[in-house]
């Protein structure tokens, strides 16, 4: 009992909850070690072994289990992913914060934000030809728009194989295209292709310039995308085709189409289309028209990127490959531009501003403007070394004023300089038939008398070209051999003014100063104006006005301008009419112009050269055109001696002689019964009496030039004069 009691003394039983817990010891593993236990401890042990006494005792490390491990491996791998995960998130967030910065960056640099609308094409001048053939086009974006349902399907196929092969499978970028150009240009160690979509090269084209910055690229992008957003891809198809840049100032396909092969876009072949695909890389470089064996080669690199694609067969690429496109030079492509500027001119006074694109129809022939062009070009080049003449204008019209071919200089590409219209020249004497006219109003006739000598007006003592004087002549032969002093003298006796009212009453509308020289056209014109100042001649005498457009439509065919005829007003009675042509008909028999011949075809004209030789000219018609050439320097230098007997007639008679053919022949006005029976008495004054041959330089005596000795007699009056004329005589 008392060991009982020293061990503690009655152990009672445990049930439930206690018994179960009463075998539950923690062992020393179990335990978690006491730092403030330890540390005493292993100080003591310290010091036994610092006095030699004993050695530290060795703690015995407990046997990790391998559950325990594995369960730590696990923490460690987790916590790295975790880790990982963490900073990429992180990392992740800011790129997105970056990316968003800078869109709103690019953004920010964009055009404002109400000009982000595909601006409207700016108007078109559409210029046509009498036969319906398109000769120029003016306008920032010269070239009409085309739909994409009216393009034969391999044209905008083509563009989609060489520029843009997933055009309708991206979203306005193309990362694939991006990397894989990245790719060949890090494999060919430079800029080798491009990664732009055709809706990036639209964005561009539409919005930004040109110059190659990270900045543009960027927003190149942006736009694109945004384009992407808000039109369908074939809407974006059309406007590319119809907006891009194809060289030789060609936007568009149907502009290109034109320039290049004379056609619409409508109606090129797959080798045409090929071609003009190709040229979106380098248009300036590859235009058929400047190097049509680089543009032939990227043709072809065009073709075999369509047949890749699927978009046409391999036997269609080899056949166009064998027949590739060849570029056309478009009707009087070249000196027609000098049309076109005219046109652009009075557009404004025709139809105000023009705000929408519309087709300018003209009274323009294209087969003689190329042969204008050609008469022009071909006797430069033959002879303006010859004769120190750089330069040439030719204006030919009908009789009623619709002018058919003109020509302002011989290279419109090197001088944009209108001489047929801008250019004031002085007329020399194809001036002279205002003064002739003037003086058959006044009562005199062809066959009056006037003296051919020297003469001095107030210290000034003009000279006939050739030095010569031929005494008494009648104002036919005067006429005709072009005498300068009897011109001077016929201007003086008319009246300076009244010649110019003449001259001003047909046509002509530059300032002319009313004085003693005004007869030998010391006064400046240009040669539109000159011409039209003959029409009344060669139409029975009724005033015209020189023009070249005759209707003006939208091209929706909207008309806005038609031209109304011309009033049928007189400003020369028929009688003078049938004068002047008999008298300008000698010129080219026997006078000046000999040279001037047209088969089968009464003409009549006349030569001027002003002094110095600095002008040459020939206004010459008949009843179907009136034409007039001019040659000389823009410098207003003298020629060597090109006179307008000369070179101006040559081209005349080369330009008139192809226009008439197979035109039926009509005579000029020529009413000889009504020239002078109202008139008899007055006209009958005028005749003069006889006067003596002029003296010859070797003592005798020269009969005057071509039929001078042959005039009516004085006491017959005009009235023998007149039936002279009508019924044969000597005549």
């Amino acid at each position: 009992m008392a060991w009982a009691k020293k061990r503690g003394g009655r152990k009672e039983p445990l049930f439930g909850l206690p018994a179960a817990l009463a075998d539950l010891r923690l062992t020393a593993a179990d335990r978690i070690p006491n730092v403030a236990d330890d540390k005493p401890k292993k100080a003591k042990a310290k010091r036994k072994s610092d006095d030699g006494d004993e050695e530290p005792p060795r703690e015995r490390k407990a046997p990790v289990s391998r559950s325990g491990a594995k369960r730590r491996s696990k923490s460690k791998i987790g916590f790295g992913i975790g880790r990982l995960f963490y900073w990429g998130a992180v990392l992740g967030l800011w790129g997105v914060i970056a990316v968003i910065g800078v869109v709103i960056w690019v953004g920010a640099h964009l055009p404002p934000i109400q000009s982000l609308e595909i601006p409207k094409r700016p108007p078109t001048i559409q210029i046509v030809g009498i036969d319906g053939s398109v000769l120029a086009q003016r306008g920032e974006m010269a070239g009409a728009n085309v739909s994409l349902k009216d393009l034969p399907p391999y044209l905008p196929k083509a563009f989609i194989a060489i520029e843009d092969r997933r055009f309708y499978s991206h979203f306005g970028i193309d990362p694939v295209g991006i990397l894989r150009a990245a790719v060949t240009n890090v494999l060919h160690r430079g800029v080798s292709q491009g990664g732009s979509t055709l809706t990036q090269q639209l964005a561009k084209n539409l919005f930004l310039t040109q110059e190659r910055t990270m900045q543009r690229k960027l927003q190149e992008a942006e736009l694109a995308i945004w384009l992407e957003r808000k039109h369908s891809k074939n809407e974006i198809l059309e406007l590319y085709l119809n907006r891009v840049y194809f060289g030789s100032g060609a936007y568009g396909v149907e502009a290109a189409a034109q320039k290049y092969f004379g056609k619409s876009a409508k109606n090129v072949t797959i080798a045409e289309a090929a071609m003009l695909a190709g040229l979106v890389k380098s248009p300036s470089r590859l235009a058929p028209n400047r190097n049509p064996e680089g543009a032939e080669a990227r043709a072809q690199v065009v073709l075999t990127a369509m047949a890749d694609a699927k978009f046409i067969t391999e036997a269609q690429a080899q056949a166009s490959i064998g027949h590739p496109a060849t570029n056309v030079k478009p009707a009087g492509a070249g000196t027609v531009n000098y049309v076109a500027d005219w046109i652009g001119e009075v557009l404004d006074d025709l139809v105000g501003q023009i705000d929408q694109s519309i087709t300018v129809e003209t009274t323009i022939d294209p087969k003689l403007q190329n042969v204008a062009e050609a008469a022009i070009i071909d006797e430069l080049a033959a002879k303006s070394v010859k004769f120190n003449v750089s330069q040439g204008a030719l204006v030919a019209m009908t009789p009623d004023g619709a002018v058919r071919a003109l020509v302002g200089g011989r290279n419109y590409s090197e001088s944009q300089y209108n001489r047929a219209v801008t250019a004031k020249r002085q007329p020399g004497s194809s001036f002279k038939p205002f003064v002739y006219l003037t003086a058959l109003e006044q009562g005199l006739t062809p066959d009056t008398i006037r003296q051919d000598a020297p003469i001095e007006v107030k210290g000034w003592k003009p000279e006939n070209y050739t030095h010569e004087y031929f005494g008494a002549v009648t104002l036919t032969q005067a006429l005709a051999m072009s005498l300068n002093t009897v011109a001077i003298r016929l201007g003086l006796e008319v009246g300076p003014k009244n010649v110019v009212r003449t001259a001003h009453r047909l046509g002509i509308s530059s300032k002319l100063e009313p004085n003693a020289s005004i007869a030998l056209g010391t006064s400046e014109v240009s040669v539109v104006e000159l011409v039209g100042a003959y029409a009344p001649f060669a139409n029975g005498g009724f005033a015209m006005s020189p023009h070249v457009v005759t209707r003006i439509k939208t091209l929706e065919g909207k008309l806005l301008y038609m031209r109304q005829p011309d009033e049928r007003n007189q400003v020369i009675e028929p009688r003078y009419v049938a004068m002047m042509n008999t008298m300008m008909r000698e010129t080219l028999i026997s006078g000046t112009a000999k040279k001037a011949e047209i088969p089968g075809w009464m003409a009549a004209g006349k030569t001027g050269t002003s002094q110095d030789y600095r002008d040459a000219w020939f206004i010459g018609y008949t009843a179907n055109l009136v034409t007039g050439v001019w040659l000389g320097n823009d410098d207003n230098s003298p020629t060597k001696k090109a006179t307008g007997g000369g070179l101006p007639v040559e081209v005349w008679s080369r330009f008139m002689r192809t226009a008439h053919e197979g035109v039926p022949v009509a005579s000029l006005p020529n009413s000889q019964v009504g020239w002078g029976l109202s008139n008899l008495a007055q006209a009958a004054s005028q005749v003069s009496a006889p006067t003596p041959p002029a003296p010859v330089s070797n003592g005798g005596t020269r009969p005057p030039p071509t039929r001078a000795n042959v005039r009516p007699e004085p006491a017959a009056g005009l009235d023998g004069w007149l039936m002279d004329r009508l019924f044969g005589g000597n005549r």
